[in-house]
C-alpha cells in the first residue's frame, strides 16, 4: 500500500482574480448608462432649441467613431432607444462607407418596394450623394421631427435595399435576410414609439 500523497491546498486565487477584474465595468451599469444616454440624446434633442443639436447628432458616429457607439449600444434590444440608435448609426455608417454600392442596391429594389421607396424619401434618381443626404435627413429628424417617423423612414429605406439585394444575384441570401430583419426591427420599434414611447 502506497503512502498517502501529501495534500497541497490550492493557492487562493480569489484575491488575484478580483484584483485583475476590479476595474471591469458592471454590465448592468453599462446597460443602464447606455439607455440613459440614448434617452438624453433622443428626448433631449427633440426638446432642444439649439439649432446645432441636429448637426451634432448626425455626425456623432463621425466624431466618436462607430466602434465607440457599438461598444455602448450594439447589444441593446431592437425595441429600446439605444438599440434603435445603434441601428440608425450603423445604417448611416454603411451608406457613407459604400454609397455607390448602396445606390445600386436601392435602385434594384425601387420597383419591388414602391411604397417603401416613397416613405424613405430618396431623391430620384437615387445616386450616392442623394442617399447620403437622405440618411442625414433621417437622423436630423431625431431633433427636428418625431422619432417614430425617423424609424419608419429608416425602415422603409432598409426594406427597399433588402428588395434590391434580393434582385441582385451576387448578393448572398444571408445579406438579404439581415437587411430585411433590420427593416422589420426599425418598423416594429416605430410602432412601439407610437403606442407607448420607447424607453
Amino acid at each position: 500500500m502506497s503512502e498517502p500523497r501529501p495534500h497541497h491546498r490550492p493557492a487562493p486565487r480569489e484575491a488575484a482574480f478580483f484584483e485583475e477584474h476590479a476595474d471591469g465595468a458592471d454590465p448592468a451599469l453599462v446597460t443602464e448608462a447606455a439607455e440613459r444616454a440614448a434617452v438624453l440624446l433622443v428626448r433631449g434633442a427633440h426638446d432642444s432649441t439649439d439649432a446645432d443639436v441636429a448637426e451634432r447628432l448626425i455626425h456623432l458616429a463621425d466624431t466618436e467613431g462607430i466602434e465607440a457607439i457599438a461598444q455602448v449600444w450594439s447589444h441593446a434590444s431592437a425595441d429600446s432607444l439605444s438599440g434603435c440608435l445603434w441601428r440608425l448609426y450603423l445604417l448611416r455608417s454603411w451608406v457613407y462607407a459604400d454609397p455607390v454600392g448602396v445606390a445600386r442596391q436601392f435602385e434594384a429594389g425601387r420597383a419591388r418596394a414602391e411604397f417603401a421607396r416613397v416613405v424613405a424619401g430618396v431623391a430620384d434618381p437615387p445616386g450616392p450623394d442623394e442617399l447620403r443626404r437622405m440618411i442625414d435627413e433621417v437622423l436630423r429628424g431625431i431633433a427636428d421631427g418625431e422619432f417614430a417617423d425617423v424609424l419608419f423612414r429608416a425602415a422603409a429605406f432598409a426594406r427597399v435595399v433588402a428588395a434590391g439585394r434580393a434582385a441582385l444575384s451576387e448578393v448572398p441570401d444571408v445579406d438579404v435576410r439581415r437587411m430585411l430583419a433590420l427593416a422589420e426591427q426599425l418598423e416594429a420599434a416605430g410602432h412601439v414609439e407610437l403606442a407607448r414611447g420607447l424607453g
